[in-house]
């Protein structure tokens, strides 16, 4: 008997500690208008709740940060409207599981509508237009079925002054690119990047504060397009660099060119370290080309410069030494023998006319 009576007051407890969770659904979300918001915009909120077995000892709760805000409920029960509500204003709203409690085979529900207006924001950012938690017994929220519904408000202000911003850094990039044409690097392609920047913020400049999203997509494209201008401009400047640094190993190898075509000159003692110096300038240069397929501009730049500080510096020995050399008069180009065998050829020549010369005069003299 005893057994019996513990094991009826164990089952009892075990009824009285398990709780009954509906699981609530929600459903038919309408939100209107829909998008992000501005401030003190009316919008509206409607939406259907599944109660289900409904706990007795439970609660719906309701949650908005829309201002004004304003709530109507209407239970249903197997199709029909059993209970309609009256409005009730304020952030918060609390439907008891007493009204939601019927039979198990009843099929319950709640209509739910929600008017407000947007809050003022001090940054755009996303407010919540409703939020709905179901409450067990414990007074616990089931999480399970909780369900929220948020909305950007925008601070109109913020769009402008972003807008605003965006505008002054397009108005630096210009500055840039004139500033390098000015030097004569090719600006093309920057300022293809510099068209595309400019209509998309435009494109943010003539919409309106609530396409809050596509003004921001706009001038995050436009952004892209400035970042990669620049890097266009960079890689421009690092070529320019480099055109500028083969000038003068073009003019030392034309130079090289002119000893070395000379038998004369092919061994000048000065040569060697001309060279020298010239292979120097263009080891660096393709340490600049190298950099430049890396992206990395600003090393290529510095390369270059290098390189052209280094041939500059073998081209103007080297066109010194020309000079030098050729004060001492023209060089005998290479006839594939030894200069002296031209200067004896020379002389035969000369004494050849000198004894015909001779002969004439000589005859002359006779018949004189």
């Amino acid at each position: 008997m005893r057994g019996l009576i513990k094991l009826g007051v164990l089952i009892i407890l075990l009824i009285l500690c398990i709780q009954t969770t509906s699981a609530i659904s929600v459903a038919s979300v309408s939100i209107d208008p829909s998008g992000s918001l501005t401030p003190n915009t009316p919008v509206t909120v409607s939406f259907k709740i599944e109660a289900g077995d409904f706990p007795n000892n439970g609660e719906i709760q309701f949650f908005t940060e829309l201002d004004d805000a304003i709530w109507t409920y209407t239970i249903i029960v197997n199709g029909i409207e059993v209970n309609q509500a009256p409005a009730e204003g304020g952030h918060n709203l609390a439907i008891t599981g007493f009204l939601l409690s019927y039979k198990t085979n009843d099929e319950v529900s709640v209509r739910v509508t929600l008017e407000g207006v947007a809050p003022d924001v001090t940054q755009s950012s996303n407010k919540t237009l409703v939020r709905v938690t179901e409450i067990d017994g414990n007074n616990k929220p089931v999480t399970s079925s909780q369900v929220e519904k948020t909305a950007l408000v925008v601070n109109t202000g913020e769009v402008t002054s972003t807008i605003e911003s965006s505008d002054a850094e397009l108005q630096v990039y210009r500055i840039h690119i004139d500033e390098k044409a000015a030097l004569g690097i090719d600006t093309s392609a920057a300022e293809a990047k510099y068209n595309e920047a400019q209509q998309e913020i435009d494109s943010a400049r003539s919409r309106s504060t609530s396409e809050y999203a596509e003004v921001t997509s706009d001038l995050t494209a436009a952004k892209t397009a400035i970042e990669d201008g620049e890097i266009a401009l960079d890689k421009a400047w690092a070529e320019n660099e480099i055109a500028t640094a083969q000038v003068p190993i073009n003019n030392v190898d034309a130079i090289i060119g002119w000893f070395k075509g000379n038998t004369s000159t092919a061994n000048d003692q000065q040569l060697p370290t001309i060279i020298t110096k010239r292979e120097v300038a263009v080891g660096y240069l393709s340490n600049a080309n190298d950099n430049i397929a890396d992206g990395k501009y600003a090393q290529a730049r510095q390369k270059a410069q290098d390189a052209f500080l280094k041939a500059n510096e073998s081209y103007t020995e080297a066109l010194a030494r020309q000079k030098q050399v050729s004060s001492w008069g023209i060089p005998f180009p290479n006839l594939g023998g030894s200069v002296f065998i031209v200067l004896g050829i020379v002389a035969v020549i000369l004494v050849v006319v000198g004894v015909i010369i001779y002969r004439k005069r000589s005859q002359w003299d006779e018949l004189g």
